[in-house]
């Protein structure tokens, strides 16, 4: 059968790029990129678009209709740092979302969603370095909430109904491609624009703010590699830690001054320097490399190379 995707959420950080690399490898008829609002970007030229809103049951059962859906992608939430000033919208769309295709699938109507978690589902108790699969849980943020509540649902689900979800707990994530989007490691995207345009950064998380992180290339690999693999090589239906490379923001400022010598940060730390606190500095993600053969490709250095390489070419040419 042949496998029509459905991306909610398709013009955000991840989905921008998720769906650029689902139309090359499915075909570009084959793959329905949504989200709540029509923009003027890729997603919307070059292949079919779609406006959804995410908490809209409805309108969602009838782009599954409409195309033939089998796999959904939801790729729609409200980040940590901007969740946390509006919990009750960030609890509705991450939730109710979800709750939406869990149930679409439930009654018949897709075959696999994807759904992403977090490193945000840690909190203060949970071992900081090579945090564990299994491992204390209590999140301080309502996105880290949102997303371990997201977990047992997706588990109870599986177990319950027989749903085939599938998830990954993303890291902070790098892209050169689209901006920041409201999260607590977000300055590790706006300190390379901030390197070229210029040559200085002020950092709103300390120097010595280690945090878990990872290149798009990998993010969007492992997200598509997961939902290709055989059912039975998905041994965890809550979600997999998945990760990458390590490193504080003086480690990837030191990292920069290799390209820009010139460059300098300073620090000054909000209130995202206590959700950074909450969350794992390193990430064991084992069970992922066994279970359906992850690798990453990028580390601090060649992300760095790449990300350059990039933005200078693509957007400071």
């Amino acid at each position: 059968m042949q496998t029509k995707i459905l991306i909610i959420g398709a013009c955000g950080q991840i989905g921008t790029e998720l769906t650029a690399k689902l139309r090359s490898t499915y075909g570009v008829e084959n793959v329905v990129a949504s989200d709540i609002r029509k923009l003027e970007n890729d997603v919307v030229k070059n292949g079919i678009f779609e406006v959804v809103n995410a908490l809209d049951y409805n309108q969602i059962e009838h782009l599954i209709e409409k195309y033939q859906i089998t796999d959904v992608y939801l790729m729609a939430a409200l980040l940590s740092a901007t969740a946390e000033k509006n919990p009750a919208f960030a609890w509705d769309l991450n939730m109710n979302s979800l709750f939406h295709v869990l149930n679409l699938a439930k009654a018949g109507k897709i075959q696999k969603i994807f759904w992403p978690s977090s490193i945000a589902v840690f909190g203060p108790t949970t071992p900081r370095d090579n945090t564990p699969q299994y491992t204390v849980m209590e999140p301080t943020t309502v996105y880290g909430i949102s997303k371990q509540t997201g977990e047992r649902w997706c588990e109870y689900y599986h177990n319950q109904y027989g749903v085939d979800v599938r998830s990954i707990r993303y890291p902070g994530l790098i892209s050169w491609s689209t901006e920041a989007g409201g999260g607590t490691t977000d300055y590790a995207v706006d300190i390379f624009h901030k390197a070229i345009t210029n040559g200085t950064f002020e950092c709103f998380l300390n120097d010595r703010s280690a945090l878990p992180m990872m290149y798009m290339d990998d993010a969007i690999k492992a997200t598509i590699q997961i939902m290709q693999a055989p059912s039975e090589q998905i041994k965890i239906r809550s979600s997999y830690n998945l990760a990458a490379m390590s490193f504080t923001p003086n480690e990837l400022a030191e990292e920069i001054k290799k390209h820009y010598p010139d460059f300098t940060i300073t620090y000054n730390p909000d209130f995202r320097q206590k959700i950074a606190d909450s969350w794992p500095a390193s990430i064991n993600d084992t069970a992922a490399r066994q279970d359906w053969n992850w690798k990453n490709d990028f580390d601090l250095e060649s992300m760095t190379t790449e990300m350059f390489s990039n933005l200078i070419k693509h957007k400071y040419n």
